[in-house]
């Protein structure tokens, strides 16, 4: 705490400099007329309403009700100018219809992740990430990167040994505040989180499972360690990218071979790997043919009876990997790994090209282009000093009333001058009752005059 008016000052100031810095938009406008966006949507418990509302009106409308932030959900409209909530919008006068299209998960019931557990930022210890997906967060532990830990707060003895031992290994220093020793896999080490659930809806995903940079977490059994597949950094621990055929990897051996046929993505678990031999021969076939009937200029060319069509680009979807395909198509999630995938790298730059793969991917633009996510504008005077603030404020009153408004201030300043000195005097320092005294006795002066 402060001891002299001169560093309360101070810090004060520096509050000021953090408010600026943390909240440096302007909240003057509901984002209800935008439409449907992508912006951070905040649940405001004391309206006891699962509806969202927008950080504008999380600030103006619902400045003193309890609210949780549930952070950027894409194709949300605020719901605090509708009839959906009863308490009435200070930014967008007209009450407008329900949001119909607005989706409402279990995350505007203040529960999370696939066990449901309620979120209680007072007592949550662990990390939770975001679905880029369907935009639930997700515990560590239930996505197998550590072990649940205990409700109860570690000792101070564990809390510096799990800290100690994190900070001596550089590429595991990531340790919470909680005191939980680092993940199997670290923040740092992937972009984004696709949960088992959103996988099995979107098919390429499940194609795409444990080969490089769609990284999965998975154990060979029950009792067997977890470990991480498709991971990017070979010579990382724990890493298993799977077999390899002759010194290539999966993935880089079908990028090489371009007349790789590509079959539509399966709606569950991918087929086998296709036999390389017989695309091999394949294509010694192709280039020891003739030229066709079409001529050297024509777009087909037939090779013992096949027809392969150059007009379409070859599919370089990597091949499917084979425990990753094993984990999704078992039912138990405990046996094996949950099937969360893990995107890392430029895995948007990754992705196949061909005409059956696009297609696929445009189902889910976020897998092709980063979302752009609305933020309120910026706010000119969020760089002010409060003294600024009421300055300008002032500047803009009636010339009569700003004149009474300067009296009353050199008022109080005289009279609080008056009340400090024989504290100054005396050496005696200023509590906390003795100013209550002075403001309190103000108001009582105020009431009688």
């Amino acid at each position: 705490m402060a001891s002299t008016l001169t560093e309360y000052l101070d810090s004060q100031h520096e509050l000021e400099k953090e408010a600026a810095l943390a909240l440096p938009f302007s909240f003057s406008h509901c984002t209800h007329s935008r439409g449907h966006i992508r912006q951070a949507v905040y649940l405001c418990i004391t309206c006891a309403s699962q509806r969202g509302i927008c950080s504008s009106c999380s600030i103006a409308c619902h400045t003193d009700h309890e609210q949780l932030e549930l952070f950027p959900k894409r194709n949300f409209r605020c719901d605090c100018p509708t009839g959906a909530l009863t308490h009435p919008c200070l930014l967008h006068k007209r009450l407008e219809a329900p949001n119909e299209e607005n989706r409402y998960s279990q995350n505007f019931e203040a529960k999370f992740c696939r066990c449901g557990r309620p979120y209680d930022a007072n007592s949550e210890r662990e990390t939770m990430i975001q679905c880029l997906a369907c935009e639930d967060w997700f515990h560590e532990s239930c996505l197998n990167l550590r072990t649940c830990p205990s409700s109860r707060s570690p000792s101070p003895e564990i809390l510096e040994e799990e800290n100690t031992a994190a900070q001596d290994d550089d590429s595991r220093s990531e340790v919470s505040s909680s005191g939980l020793p680092p993940p199997l896999i670290t923040a740092g080490d992937y972009d984004a989180l696709v949960c088992r659930s959103c996988v099995s809806n979107i098919s390429i995903l499940q194609a795409w499972a444990g080969t490089p940079g769609i990284a999965m977490v998975v154990r060979d059994g029950p009792d067997s360690q977890w470990k991480i597949i498709g991971f990017l950094q070979d010579d990382d621990v724990g890493v298993d990218d799977g077999p390899e055929t002759e010194g290539k990897s999966p993935a880089r051996v079908e990028a090489l071979d371009p007349v790789h046929t590509h079959t539509p993505l399966p709606d569950g678990p991918s087929s086998p790997r296709p036999d390389l031999d017989l695309l091999r021969g394949k294509k010694r076939s192709l280039l020891n043919s003739s030229p066709s009937p079409d001529g050297p200029r024509g777009k087909r060319m037939r090779t013992s009876g096949t027809s392969i069509d150059f007009s379409q680009k070859a599919c370089l979807a990597p091949a499917p990997h084979p425990f990753a395909q094993a984990v999704l198509a078992q039912l138990d999630e405990e046996m094996l790994g949950a099937g969360d995938i893990f995107l890392s790298g430029d895995w948007r730059e990754r992705w196949c090209q061909c005409d059956s793969c696009i297609p696929e991917l445009r189902k889910h633009p976020y897998l092709l282009e980063e979302e752009e996510t609305y933020e309120p504008p910026e706010d000119p005077d969020s760089h002010l000093s409060l003294e600024e603030l009421g300055l300008r404020a002032l500047e803009r009153l009636p010339r009569d009333r700003a004149l009474d408004g300067i009296r009353a201030f050199n008022t109080m300043r005289d009279d609080l001058k008056r009340f400090l000195r024989p504290f100054a005097q005396e050496g005696r320092e200023v509590e906390e009752i003795d100013v209550r005294r002075f403001f309190e006795a103000r108001t009582q002066v105020a009431r009688t005059a």
